[in-house]
C-alpha cells in the first residue's frame, strides 16, 4: 500500500497517522470533566501518580481512592458506544485485549496495596457524573 492509497476507512495512511498522533493518554476530555466535577464537589486530588500501579488518572489520597478514566473504545467497554474496529481488525482486537488485561492487572495491584479503584467510563460521563461521585465521600 502506498502512502496515498486509501485504507478501509477511506483515509490515507498519512492522514490516519496524523489523526492518531493527536490521540493523547493524559488530559483527555473525559478525564478533565471528571477532575472538574470532583474539584467542584470539594475533593482534592493528584493526577497520574507514577508511584502507583498503572499511574491512575486521578488519585484521592485522603480516601485512598484511585480513579481510572477509560474511553469505551480503547478499554473495550461492552456498552452501546463500543464497536470493534473493522479496519485492521486483528491489530485492534489484540490491542484492546492487551489494554483490558493490563487494566485488570493494575486494578488488582492497586487493591492489593489497599486502594479502592473506581472506573469512570466515557459513556457514563454522557449520562452525568453525580452518580459516580456519591460513594466517594
Amino acid at each position: 500500500m502506498t502512502d496515498s492509497a486509501p485504507t478501509a476507512d477511506k483515509v490515507t495512511k498519512a492522514k490516519r497517522s496524523w489523526i492518531m498522533s493527536r490521540v493523547h493518554s493524559k488530559r483527555t476530555s473525559p478525564e478533565i470533566a471528571t477532575a472538574k466535577a470532583l474539584h467542584a464537589a470539594g475533593f482534592r486530588f493528584r493526577l497520574h501518580r507514577k508511584d502507583l500501579p498503572g499511574k491512575p488518572d486521578i488519585v484521592l489520597p485522603k480516601y485512598r481512592v484511585a480513579v481510572m478514566v477509560h474511553g469505551c473504545l480503547w478499554h473495550g467497554h461492552q456498552c452501546k458506544r463500543f464497536r470493534w474496529p473493522v479496519a485492521n481488525a486483528d491489530y485492534w482486537r489484540a490491542k484492546i485485549e492487551r489494554n483490558v488485561a493490563r487494566d485488570a492487572t493494575n486494578t488488582e495491584a492497586l487493591r492489593d496495596a489497599g486502594w479502592t479503584v473506581k472506573v469512570v467510563w466515557d459513556c457514563q460521563l454522557k449520562e452525568g457524573i453525580a452518580a459516580l461521585l456519591k460513594d466517594l465521600g
